[in-house]
């Protein structure tokens, strides 16, 4: 026999990092939900605008909350499971500190408007950088206890965990590829579909191999310990881990069904989609059944409570998510509030209750007491899921009516609410509730936060823990077969891992790029003028693409209300694309020339003037903060490195070209009775708004308001 002493102190800096990192993340969410029905909670301030707190919002729960919570549970099981300690302290040290430095970073970085935009995946280049340094920490601290482990076989949270950390790295490597144009600005390195769908095989793979795949393995850890049970098949959960694993990662392009994505690559991430459905229940059956005969006990237990919740919200939103990737209820979900809905079923039950549940396991086990109040316990998890109901339902609501009068035309073939805003001052009262809901949410959390402290602070923290097994025998256990020969061999299943979670990305990834038919050149589609980039690069920093789309659906009822269906060749100058997933105002790709330049302006410095009931924040910094130019030759070199095709030296004469493009959006301004500076940031704001969908050459008048087909033109039919 060995003894060797696991560490709780890790695992105690992660768990109060956990709790203090949800109570911001919700409570910036919180803000963010006030905001959409009461625009002056955005305070005219500019750091707190709801486009730029909403990344912070997403940000501060997913990589914060949920990222703390998920190595919190990973530092406390994975050497319990080996039988070792974590293979270097040096290393749990530097995960814990370099992890939360990073989410410092986040929190300064993007209320000052320093994001790439892309959604999950807004840090900029420094701090990307980071998080691969602390991610490769993390990885050699999970591989080499594994490789240290005195228990021959991995049991299947390990597996999990090790899908998580390969597969993380990948997604993160390959969608962080950018060229850096300053400290705090960088593009894309790839542009438009290319870069659309780069973006959604990381998104919906973060939100697989960070959000789910790591959460499964700490089920698959915890549930059996607290029910004292074991996991009710493991077969089962064989089928579970391979399944998942290599279905998962195929599924990204359901996120852009009905774009201007070549239709092949839809068609293929709609089918493994739908084929998610079976991997995923049986992960969920797998966690529910484990607790047959322990009914008694979940009703005792509040730490069960909270992860009965957790998996049946786990299973409820992986039917769902596939439900949606069908395309004829994608094109009535798509940029709506049921969106919303479903990722909050997701993130709010089996992110948020799963961690809850861990941490009233761990505190008192680390602080060797029981928990203060079982009672508050008990409001916590009632208030909690009170609070997610009030919110997804209301989403839901929400979501369909918008998708439903977006749609709608009358007898005569017009549409029935050709004004987006009185589709968006319909759902107002049901914002109200969402924030009910969120309110309520939050309130729970600061109940278990106050329990979990009151419950640390009777007990004595207990730095290490003493353990004693026997030493690893060299012999690898030649009689074993199948996959508990696999489970011997901790390298060998990490690459089969690998290879699975690769399969998907090749196939999708690579024909995209290679294959030029997939997004066809159009000649007359040219790069962005410097004013007009610097415009794209203020519409970026404001988070416009939170509310805004840019991509018309060949559906009638969009080329009814917004022009003509986008084209793949459209976007090729577009580092990176702004296709945007959310819907809270209409679709921006044909804005360009449908308003007067004093329309924009006027709209910027106060909505209500020109779209009474418009709940967008004002934006009066832009009519009174100089643009700065003196990064300008810097960009377009980034740019050109890219593949935009800016003439040589091109950087030199661009402030030239910028000053005239700017004296003459001046002197629009004056012909509407507005007067401004050449050089303040609304004149380039407003060159790229105009700038929006003009490149191409429309065959058909703008009053084909009766025309049935698919592609039909209707540039100006809203008012």
């Amino acid at each position: 026999m060995e003894t060797f002493r696991y560490d709780n102190r890790v695992v105690r800096n992660f768990a109060w990092a956990t709790l203090i990192w949800g109570l911001v993340g919700m409570s910036a969410g919180l803000l963010a939900a006030v905001q959409l029905f009461f625009p002056e909670a955005n305070l005219d301030f500019q750091y707190i605008t709801f486009g730029r707190l909403r990344p912070l919002h997403t940000n501060a729960v997913i990589f914060a909350f949920i990222g703390n919570g998920m190595f919190m549970g990973i530092y406390y099981s994975l050497p319990r499971l080996c039988k070792a300690p974590m293979f270097s302290r040096l290393l749990s040290q530097i995960n814990f500190w370099g992890w939360n430095a990073i989410i410092v970073a986040a929190a300064v970085t993007l209320p000052l408007g320093f994001t790439t935009s892309k959604e999950y995946a807004e840090l900029e280049w420094p701090i990307d950088i980071a998080i691969t340094l602390v991610w490769v920490a993390f990885t050699i601290n999970l591989f080499g206890t594994i490789l240290t482990r005195r228990e021959k076989h991995l049991y299947v949270a390990i597996w999990f965990y090790i899908a998580t950390a390969l597969t993380v790295a990948l997604l993160h490597i390959v969608n962080s590829m950018e060229v850096p144009a300053g400290w705090f600005k960088s593009y894309s390195l790839y542009a438009g579909v290319q870069d659309a769908l780069v973006q959604w095989w990381y998104g919906h793979n973060a939100v697989a191999f960070f959000l789910t795949t790591p959460y499964l393995g700490l089920m698959y850890y915890f549930l059996p310990k607290a029910a004292g049970r074991p996991v009710f098949s493991y077969r089962l959960s064989i089928i579970h881990f391979w399944a998942l694993i290599f279905v998962y990662i195929w599924a990204g392009p359901h996120h852009l069904l009905y774009t201007a994505l070549p239709d092949w690559a839809q068609s293929l991430g709609m089918v493994f989609s739908v084929m998610l459905i079976a991997p995923s229940w049986g992960g969920m059956l797998n966690g529910l059944l484990t607790l047959r005969g322990a009914w008694d006990k979940v009703r005792q237990e509040p730490m069960l409570k909270f992860m009965v919740v957790a998996v049946t919200a786990y299973g409820m939103a992986t039917l769902e998510g596939p439900t949606l990737a069908i395309k004829s209820v994608n094109s009535l979900s798509h940029y709506t509030d049921w969106t919303i809905a479903h990722v909050h079923t997701g993130a709010l039950g089996w992110n948020g209750f799963l961690t809850f549940s861990m941490l009233y396991w761990l505190i008192p086990r680390l602080y060797r007491t029981n928990l203060y109040s079982v009672k508050l316990a008990n409001y916590h998890f009632w208030i909690g899921l009170t609070g997610m109901m009030f919110y997804v339902v209301p989403m839901y609501w929400a979501g369909v009516t918008q998708g439903l009068m977006w749609k709608q035309f009358t007898a005569d073939g017009f549409l029935q609410y050709p004004n987006f805003l009185e589709t968006v001052l319909n759902i107002i009262p049901i914002y109200r509730l969402r924030a009910v809901g969120g309110s309520l949410y939050l309130v729970g959390a600061f109940i278990g936060a106050f329990n979990l402290w009151r419950t640390a602070r009777a007990g004595a923290f207990e730095p290490e823990t003493e353990a004693q097994a026997p030493a690893r025998s060299s012999h690898t256990g030649s009689k074993d077969t199948g996959h508990r020969w696999l489970e011997a061999r901790g390298l060998l299943l990490a690459g089969g891992a690998l290879v699975a979670v690769v399969i998907g990305g090749l196939v999708e990834i690579i024909p995209t790029f290679l294959i030029k038919e997939n997004v066809p050149t159009i000649s007359s589609v040219k790069p962005y003028t410097p004013l007009e980039l610097l415009g794209r690069d203020l519409y970026i920093r404001e988070g416009c693409v939170g509310c805004h789309s840019q991509m018309i659906r060949p559906l009638r009822s969009e080329t009814e209300r917004y022009g003509e269906y986008s084209k793949a060749g459209e976007f090729v100058y577009d580092h990176p694309f702004l296709w945007g997933s959310k819907r809270t105002g209409p679709d921006l790709h044909r804005v360009g020339g449908k308003y007067p330049d004093a329309w924009h302006y006027n709209h910027m410095e106060n909505p209500r003037s020109t779209s009474p009931g418009s709940i967008m924040p004002k934006y009066p910094w832009l009519l009174s903060q100089k643009l700065e130019t003196n990064s300008l030759p810097a960009r377009i070199k980034a740019l050109r490195r890219v593949g935009v095709p800016y003439p040589d030296n091109y950087e030199d004469t661009a402030g030239r070209e910028l000053v005239k493009q700017a004296k003459g959006i001046v002197q629009n301004l004056e012909a509407g009775m507005v007067k401004a500076q050449p050089d303040s940031e609304i004149i380039a704001l407003i060159a790229y708004l105009q700038r929006l969908g003009t490149d191409i050459k429309l065959s058909k008048p703008a009053t084909a308001a009766l025309d049935q087909t698919a592609g039909a033109v209707a540039l100006n039919t809203q008012p």
